[in-house]
């Protein structure tokens, strides 16, 4: 058993109560390092570990089947995705991609343990179904708002999200990869920050958007 994943375990996941299941997570788990911009999971690949992040941010995708992306939420410290469970519990390729936003360490559980783990401990059990439904809500607050948010306030909405993901008010993107996550044209997005900064929402840089209000 590796006690500095254990030490890990019970800092960032104190969720998972049991001693038992903490020993176990440091004893199957594989402490990983990642560097800005690596691809930990991609579109049509089979799921072989399921990450419980422990530092940095990861950002969840959905592609279609022409290649569009569409931004669906981040994974943080504390925090874990609710489409591996499914893709490894149903041995389905994975129909997201997760790349990480900056530096980020995650502890990876090997597939063969998470349906087992359901039936042995209670608060494997509970971390699993709460993050299933935090996750639904996710997505249901990302169908609302593209169903009902005007672009303005999506791409507000947007950059709300990934300051409080990286707790930081400065966003380093481009144009380009903002229009992609909202799944909109570089153009609108491009006049659209112009507006916002125009309203003292935002200030423009190069590559960088500072989050006013």
């Amino acid at each position: 058993m590796d006690t500095h994943l254990l030490h890990l375990v019970q800092q960032k996941y104190p969720q998972i109560a049991e001693k038992a299941l903490q020993e176990e997570i440091a004893t199957v788990g594989k402490l990983l390092h990642f560097q800005p911009g690596q691809v930990l999971m991609d579109v049509g690949a089979y799921v072989k570990t399921v990450p419980l992040v422990i530092d940095g941010v990861i950002k969840v995708v959905r592609e279609d089947e022409e290649g569009n992306e569409l931004f669906l939420y981040y994974l943080q410290a504390g925090e874990t995705c609710s489409m591996s469970f499914t893709c490894c519990m149903m041995n389905k390729k994975s129909e997201i991609r997760t790349t990480t936003e900056e530096e980020t360490t995650i502890i990876a559980i090997p597939v063969r343990y998470i349906d087992e783990w359901m039936t042995r401990y209670q608060s494997w059990k509970n971390f699993v179904m709460r993050t299933y439904d935090y996750r639904m809500m996710e997505l249901v607050r990302t169908i609302d708002s593209i169903a009902f948010k005007r672009m303005d306030e999506r791409l507000l909405n947007y950059l709300k999200k990934k300051a409080e993901a990286t707790e930081s008010r400065i966003i380093s993107a481009t144009h380009q990869e903002i229009a992609y996550d909202l799944n909109a044209s570089r153009e609108a997005v491009s006049r659209l920050l112009k507006q916002l900064e125009h309203d003292g929402m935002v200030k423009l840089g190069r590559n960088k958007i500072e989050l006013i209000s």
